[in-house]
């Protein structure tokens, strides 16, 4: 089952989804601050993301709308594909694991 998310009428659609990766990293979550509010009065009005910039920190930044920057479809290809290779070896490497766990029941 896919989530769905209701974004009122009278606020402006994000650009950016969750889960998208950027130049800044992935975008984990977002929150919106209404105009005519005190954070809006603040920080200004609009679409707020929280972005990991990689899956090894523990760090994330809060961005506006304006502060992102998407990346090129090339930059995704190559970004997506490194991973996909990364999770290959890793599979590789788990089954080579099994081999050798399964020979060594049927030798014990």
């Amino acid at each position: 089952m896919q989530a769905t998310i209701s974004i009122p009428q009278y606020w402006g659609y994000p650009r950016f989804t969750l889960d998208q990766r950027t130049e800044q990293g992935t975008i984990l979550g977002l929150y919106y601050y209404p105009s005519g509010t005190e954070l809006a009065e603040q920080f200004d009005d609009g679409w707020r993301y929280v972005l990991m910039p990689n899956k090894i920190s523990d760090e994330i930044s809060y961005l506006q709308e304006n502060q992102i920057q998407p990346l090129s479809p090339q930059e995704l290809f190559t970004q997506i594909t490194a991973e996909i290779d990364f999770y290959q070896q890793q599979i590789s490497i788990l089954n080579r694991q099994l081999t050798v766990l399964t020979q060594g029941a049927k030798n014990g």
